[in-house]
């Protein structure tokens, strides 16, 4: 339920409503737009009558939220959210490019990966310390070992770093080093973990998961919001169906299908959405022009040896020649790369 207030009102009376919505056993988060000032009041709504809040001084009315998600929906919030980070903002006018190798095998590696994605103009490096694998023969990565090297590539390019958290007993760890926290979409639904990341203070990029619907992806995304973490990032990678000639199959419909459900920064992840270097390009350019506020991009000095993902990652010299078709893309559509 969204509780508009009127205009106006000092801290101590909108502070004064959100004690009342408290009182019903009710969860108030405060959001402050351009127009207007709410508060989601989130709980079980048999608690509270409309005529009780509507009448409460400083209330203007008081509207239901018909989707089943709440904070993430357009209904609670019109305007973007804007998510500052490494002192780059994202979810404005800006498209972004987090890149760097899928998995962290050593200081000289992701170095080698670092200075020339920085060089092209990528905003972010990612990179894996802890790798969920399908296999559990396969490489599952350096751990913190691998932290320690992204975060050194951070010192000597610049770049904030992303990097995937696995386990709530990792979290602190991971916390850490990281700018943002990335949910991969084998946990898109581990909820214990989602809530543990919804308790923090820091961005978090949520992959959708490989048979999940739009609106369970949101569902996932409400799970962090709720409990106090609005600093969210969708990802769509795609999904799994019938076709085995990529690796899946990269919904692009759910970009802008995203855009006008919720008000969170939507990218595209090209590289585990198609599974080939060779699609990387012209899904990464289609996923921009779907209306997408980033990408994000696996790039390998060395793909034919690395240790995980390697015929889905792009050369430094290809990733440059991508990044400049990107700016002219981002150039047409009155956007900035």
């Amino acid at each position: 339920m969204i509780v508009v207030l009127k205009p106006g009102l000092s801290e101590q009376e909108i502070q004064s409503v959100t004690e009342r919505i408290q009182s019903l056993g009710l969860r108030a988060h405060l959001s402050v737009g351009k127009e207007r000032t709410i508060i989601g009041a989130i709980g079980d709504e048999r608690q509270l009558s409309d005529q009780t809040l509507e009448s409460y001084p400083g209330v203007e009315k008081v509207l239901p939220i018909l989707k089943p998600y709440k904070l993430v929906s357009r209904e609670f919030q019109k305007e973007n959210s804007i998510i500052e980070v490494g002192g780059q903002r994202i979810g404005g006018k800006k498209v972004h490019v987090m890149a760097g190798p899928c998995s962290v095998e050593s200081a000289e590696q992701v170095l080698a990966a670092a200075r020339p994605v920085k060089a092209a103009g990528a905003t972010f490096l990612r990179g894996g310390a802890f790798k969920p694998r399908t296999s559990p023969y396969s490489f599952q990565g350096l751990g913190e070992e691998g932290l320690g090297y992204l975060a050194s590539a951070r010192e000597s390019t610049g770049l904030p770093i992303i990097t995937e958290v696995l386990d709530p007993r990792d979290l602190d760890l991971v916390a850490r080093h990281a700018d943002i926290l990335q949910i991969g979409a084998r946990n898109m639904q581990n909820f214990k973990l989602l809530t543990e990341v919804g308790k923090l203070n820091k961005p978090v990029l949520l992959k959708r998961g490989m048979s999940a619907t739009v609106e369970e992806f949101l569902l996932s995304a409400e799970y962090i919001a709720v409990e106090g973490n609005r600093k969210i990032i969708l990802c769509e990678r795609g999904i799994r169906t019938f076709e085995t000639g990529t690796r899946n199959t990269l919904d692009l419909s759910a970009v802008p299908l995203l855009k006008q459900l919720c008000h969170l920064p939507v990218f595209v992840d090209p590289s585990h959405g198609t599974g080939r270097w060779d699609l990387v390009a012209p899904m990464a350019l289609a996923g921009i022009a779907a209306g997408a506020d980033g990408l994000l991009i696996e790039v390998h000095p060395h793909p034919e040896v690395a240790l995980s993902d390697g015929p889905q990652s792009l050369r430094p010299e290809k990733f440059r020649r991508l990044m400049e078709d990107l700016g002219k893309l981002a150039k047409a559509l009155g956007r900035e790369l």
